[in-house]
C-alpha cells in the first residue's frame, strides 16, 4: 500500500510541477525522442522484474512443497525456509543507487544530444555505477 500511495505522490508532484510554467508564458517541453527512450527503459525494467519475481515465488512455492513431501525436520525446514533480513533492510538503498545511476545517466544523456549508441553506452556505465556503489555499500555494511 505505501508503495501505491508514494508512486501517486510522485506522479501528482511532477504533474503540479509541469503545470507551473517557466515564467514567460511558454510550457516546458519534453524532447519526444528522451520521452520514448525513457518510456521504453522502465517498461523493460518493469517487465524485468515482473518476470524474476514471479520466478521467485514459483521456485520458493515448489522448494517448500519438496520440504514438505520429504519429511524434513522442523529445524532444518525453519533454517532452509528462513529469509535473509540482511538483504531485506537494504531493500530501499538498492534502489535507490539504482535510480540515482538512471537518472544521472539520463541526465547525461540530455546534454550529450542526439541519441545514439553514446547513449547507451552512458546508461550501462551509470547504472554499473550505481550497481558498484551499491556493492561497496553492501561490503562496508558487513565489517
Amino acid at each position: 500500500m505505501k508503495k501505491v500511495l508514494t508512486t501517486i505522490a510522485i506522479l501528482l508532484a511532477a504533474i503540479a510541477a509541469h503545470a507551473q510554467g517557466n515564467g514567460s508564458g511558454q510550457r516546458l517541453r519534453i524532447d519526444p525522442e528522451v520521452f520514448r527512450s525513457c518510456a521504453v527503459i522502465f517498461t523493460v525494467g518493469l517487465f524485468m522484474y515482473f518476470i524474476l519475481t514471479v520466478m521467485k515465488r514459483i521456485f520458493e512455492y515448489r522448494l517448500k512443497n519438496k520440504i514438505v513431501d520429504k519429511g524434513i525436520s522442523e529445524n532444518i525446514a525453519s533454517s532452509i525456509l528462513k529469509t535473509k533480513t540482511s538483504e531485506d533492510k537494504n531493500i530501499n538503498i538498492k534502489w535507490f543507487a539504482i535510480l540515482a545511476g538512471l537518472g544521472a545517466g539520463l541526465a547525461i544523456v540530455n546534454y550529450t544530444q542526439p541519441l545514439g549508441i553514446h547513449s547507451l553506452a552512458i546508461m550501462s556505465f551509470s547504472i554499473s555505477l550505481s550497481f558498484l556503489g551499491y556493492y561497496l555499500f553492501t561490503r562496508m555494511m558487513d565489517k
